[in-house]
């Protein structure tokens, strides 16, 4: 029997990936390969003769190469290399902190490799790239490419697969210029001015995203900037437009006026008075940037749009469709050559998930753009489990050699008509191959639906989309009939209506139009251009514009629905489709034109019918890529996504296919919705959030004690001191290690630097003169608790950051244990930016087990574990039940951390619940307890760091704030004494006893505390 491929995702959505699988004759192998993929295009060729078979890569009607992209795999092993360690060398502070809050793995909303991937990219070849000792300029080896294809125009492309997240990237990128502008005026790498240009008002419209002032911005969605810089975003000045802004203008005067009255007025001139300038349009499109003389940094969307295109050989002539999308890639360019011209362009990223020339642009399509810097491929994309994986026919039993409803274009591309017809059509019949993969891929949606009605719709899920892609608007309005059904008129008049041919998708049902079409008609290319729909196309669509229309006045009473545009309201179909509570919530079939806009992001998606000519991977991409939007982000026990697949025909996407079968799925467990609910606003739980501690130590106060300080031990159980590497044959090599020795003088200056830095100053207050007697104690303690053995030398305190780092928390640690009576010491650094969080944010969907909940505004507990976790739902049982518990919550995405400090690095700890006590007579304030569900199924780690910190410092320090309450720390590790240890625990906190911090660090009320015993 054949292997199966079970699982194509081998690798975590949040790390580099690892493995991916050999890409054989006829796909991927089954063979696992470790390490990263490499980056690779695939290059047009002539396709062979008959009876002369290729030797590489079949990749069918397309007749396509294999070839390297040395440029972006060069420069990914150089950032590569620049990330290990997560110190960013090179960058600036800003920069850094970015950086290392992107890869910050303890985030609840964590940031996929590939959008950290592309934006370290994009800072990497600003600020380290021939900056840095040890990486080359690789802007040298742009500047030629954008010299030869820009017109010297910087461009940068970063190439993400459809649906890895590209406007997240849009929104690293400027957070990252704009804060390091903020911080530094005068550093010309950066700006806060921006032009983010899109293909279509769909996504332009959807980019509001990236306007810090709009409520669900990504900033604040995605979590995308440390708290503590986010006013910072304050500077940035933004613009998003679709590149038809960039045409010039009609005068307001000839508006109406007829051609030829026109040209007379025109005369002679060579310029057209009545079309506004170039320097007119930038200044109409940049107005909302300001006045300011910096130049702007261009953010290009689905950038394959904007090229120059070049001459065809002799004989050769573009289609209609190529040349089309040449002179919609000619308004693009000349629109940004005019702002370089007329404003300045610092930058242009230029974000696809398929950089490549088009067919007629000159250039052989699927070329890729030579300033490509990054790539995300699809196929690291699937092995990562961020996209569906596309499923294609690989073999069926007709009596010819090729795929049938892999090649369907090549059985019924011919008898498909070209244009409108003379006389209507009546009674069309699709070609047999059509009709008969029509049916199929409606088998195939079936079971999906199926799964989807017993499954998934109780939870509000909308059903499964499936999408025909067709050629022009004759083809579509014949497939959309078939399918949805049509009406018959006699005389003028509707006389029946004929339901469709394909059940679940038939918009006539019991010989009735529904009143909420269940098949759309859609002309993508029309919608997107602002320009509006075509008479005809209107005509076409009429039943289902007429349907929504009735829709949207159910939805929303007393609005008129007939101000609202046919244009508007099928793109406010098409955009909501399978999005839950919107107009296009219940649509089960998109029947489209082209291939359906990039932008367009259903992620319920299921199956799509291709039907049209694919003479390249580029054309094949572009439109798989409408069905990879995966529809859950909730991770596995083992932090991978579960894999989700999309079915395809007519679409020869053979680099997908595989030569060993792959075995469905199994059902993924339904969603969950865990929310904070309406009408349980009085069980709110709110809480600080913080960023650190800080001790108020008088100057005077600070004495070295090493008689308990531990010893730190330098020799063969650290780092290596040099390394051997030696091949299968030739000649092998040492690497000696540093060669340099420092003197245990330079050693102390060092770490008493690093104390001063964390310790001490802050912004506002800078402590220098304590460097001299920190430094002496550091000397003492090198002299007295470092132990090196023999050949061992001080070195690995100065070459190894980790190793400092400990050896400061020593010296730390001996310097503060003696410090006497610290009351009125401990202080809650709060987040200027975030200082509080709420139970009533709380909305999100889980695989996770649940229990619902009555004590808490928020809806369910979520269980940790892979079939739940017992100790978690019998804690919040007795919580339910302990009449001395006013509200509860399980903190889970909830924002509520406690930072602490684990071998000098900070970390964000989070214990599993919060308690609200029932408040005492007479007390005008909330007490509430953290709780941790010790054991279990809990992962290792540095647990007693954690308590340490949660109880002894952060409950210290809030407790001494004043403005949150009280609050205490407890946890519970033996479930049979749950209930009694919760009871003590309440006491506790009822009684100020020491579970809400160290009573050394405590000043708040503090005779009443010290008479409770505290």
């Amino acid at each position: 029997m054949t292997e199966t491929i079970d699982n194509p995702i081998l690798n975590s959505p949040y790390g580099q990936p690892d493995r991916y699988y050999e890409i054989g004759t006829n796909g991927p192998t089954g063979e696992i390969k470790v390490g990263r993929r490499p980056s690779e295009s695939f290059v047009p060729i002539a396709i062979s003769k008959k009876g002369q078979p290729q030797q590489t890569l079949d990749l069918d009607a397309t007749g396509e190469r294999r070839e390297k992209n040395t440029l972006i795999n060069d420069i990914r092993r150089d950032v590569a290399t620049w990330r290990r360690g997560a110190q960013y060398p090179g960058v600036t502070p800003i920069s850094r902190k970015l950086l290392q809050h992107w890869a910050d793995e303890d985030r609840e909303n964590r940031v996929i490799f590939a959008q950290r991937e592309a934006a370290e990219t994009a800072v990497f070849l600003t600020e380290v790239a021939g900056r840095t000792h040890g990486y080359a300029d690789w802007r040298k080896r742009l500047e030629p490419e954008n010299a030869a294809h820009n017109a010297g125009l910087p461009r940068a492309a970063l190439k993400m697969a459809t649906g890895s997240g590209k406007t997240v990237v849009m929104a690293m990128l400027i957070a990252w210029q704009t804060l390091n502008k903020a911080q530094s005026p005068r550093d010309v790498r950066f700006t806060n001015r921006f032009l983010v240009v899109a293909p279509g008002i769909t996504i332009r419209d959807r980019l509001r995203v990236l306007l810090p002032e709009e409520a669900e911005n990504y900033y604040d969605m995605r979590d995308l900037i440390p708290a503590d810089l986010n006013g910072g975003l304050d500077h940035a000045r933004i613009v998003i437009t679709n590149y038809h802004a960039f045409q010039l203008k009609d005068a307001k005067e000839i508006k109406g006026v007829a051609k030829n009255t026109r040209l007379l007025l025109k005369g002679d001139r060579k310029v057209d008075v009545f079309k506004e300038t170039p320097q007119a349009m930038v200044s109409r499109v940049l107005r909302d940037l300001g006045s300011d003389k910096q130049q702007i940094l261009v953010i290009n969307d689905e950038a394959h749009h904007c090229y120059v295109d070049r001459p065809l050989p002799a004989g050769e002539k573009a289609d209609k469709e190529a040349e089309a999308a040449n002179e919609d890639a000619r308004v693009w360019f000349r629109g940004l050559q005019e702002i370089a011209k007329n404003v300045g362009i610092k930058q242009i990223f230029d974000l696809s998930a398929t950089p490549f020339y088009l067919s007629g642009s000159g250039y052989n399509e699927g070329y890729i753009f030579p300033w490509t810097v990054s790539d995300f491929s699809l196929m690291d994309a699937i092995e990562s489990g961020i996209v569906k994986v596309p499923r294609t026919p690989v073999d069926d039993d007709a009596d010819h050699e090729l795929v049938t409803y892999l090649r369907l274009w090549d059985f019924v591309g011919e008898h498909l008509p070209k244009r409108a017809a003379k006389n209507e059509v009546n009674d069309w019949l699709p070609p047999p191959e059509l009709e008969g993969a029509l049916r199929s891929l409606h088998r195939s949606y079936e079971k999906a639906f199926s799964y989807w009605q017993g499954d998934l719709e109780g939870y509000g899920e909308p059903p499964p989309v499936f999408i025909v892609v067709c050629p022009n608007t004759v083809v579509s309005k014949l497939v959309y009939d078939w399918i949805a059904g049509e009406q018959v008129a006699a005389d003028d008049e509707i006389i029946a209506h004929k339901p469709g041919n394909l059940a679940l998708l038939s918009n006539v049902v019991d010989g009735q139009p529904l009143a909420r079409p269940r098949t759309i008609l859609i002309d993508s290319a029309q919608l997107e251009s602002g320009e509006g729909m075509k008479d005809d196309f209107k005509r076409a669509a009429g039943a289902e514009l007429a349907a929504f229309k009735g829709e949207y006045r159910r939805r929303n009473p007393g609005a008129d629905a007939d101000k609202i545009t046919d244009d508007e309201l099928l793109r406010e179909v098409m955009n909501t489709v399978g999005k839950k509570g919107k107009l296009g919530e219940q649509v089960r079939c998109v029947v489209s034109v082209s291939m359906l806009t990039e932008g367009w992001d259903a992620n319920t998606v299921t199956h799509i019918l291709g039907l049209r000519a694919f003479r390249s991977q580029l054309l094949c991409e572009q439109v798989v890529g409408r069905g990879l939007r995966r529809r859950s982000y909730a991770t596995n026990e083992a932090g991978y996504f579960e894999a989700e697949y999309a079915n395809v025909y007519g679409i020869p996407f053979q680099f997908i296919s595989s030569d060993k079968p792959v075995r469905d799925p199994a059902p993924p467990k339904p969603v969950q919705q865990v929310a904070a609910l309406e009408g349980r606003e009085h069980l709110r739980i709110t809480f600080p959030k913080l960023t650190g501690y800080r001790v108020e130590l008088p100057d005077d106060d600070i004495w070295l004690d090493l008689k308990d300080a531990p010893f730190f031990e330098i020799g063969p159980n650290s780092v290596p001191r040099w390394v051997e590497m030696q091949g299968v044959i030739g000649a092998g090599e040492r690497e000696r290690g540093e060669s340099r020795d420092y003197r245990p003088q330079e050693v102390a200056f060092a770490l008493a630097k690093r104390i001063l830095d964390t310790q001490f100053n802050t912004v506002d207050d800078k402590r220098p003169w304590l460097f001299p007697r920190l430094t002496a104690m550091c000397r003492a303690w090198i002299g007295q608790k470092v132990q090196i053995a023999d050949g061992y030398r001080l070195n690995y305190l100065m070459t190894i950051t980790e190793a400092q780092v400990e050896a400061a928390e020593q010296v730390w640690n001996a310097i503060t244990r003696q410090v006497g009576n610290r009351r009125e010491r401990l202080r809650p650094m709060i987040n200027r930016f975030d200082p509080q969080g709420s139970t009533g944010d709380v909305d999100f969907d889980t695989r996770k087990a649940t229990v619902p909940t009555e004590r808490s505004e928020v809806s369910h507990v979520t269980l940790d574990g892979k079939d739940g976790n017992t100790w978690e739902q019998l804690l919040a049982s007795e919580l339910e039940l302990n009449m001395n518990v006013e509200a509860y919550v399980k903190n889970d995405h909830l924002g509520f951390t406690i930072p602490y400090v684990h071998k000098g690095r900070t970390h964000s700890y989070l214990p599993d619940f919060l308690v609200r006590l029932r408040r005492l007579a007479g007390e005008d304030f909330d007490r509430t307890l953290i709780v941790e569900v010790s054991g279990s199924q809990k992962s290792p780690g540095p647990t007693i760091a954690k308590a340490t910190t949660a109880r002894d410092s952060w409950c210290a320090a809030v407790n001494n704030h004043g403005g949150f309450g009280r609050w205490g720390y407890s946890e519970m590790t033996n479930p049979l004494e749950f209930k009694s240890r919760l009871a003590e625990a309440i006491r506790l906190l009822y009684d100020d006893a020491p579970i809400i911090g160290d009573p050394d660090l405590l000043d708040f009320d503090d005779d009443v505390r010290s008479a409770r015993g505290a």
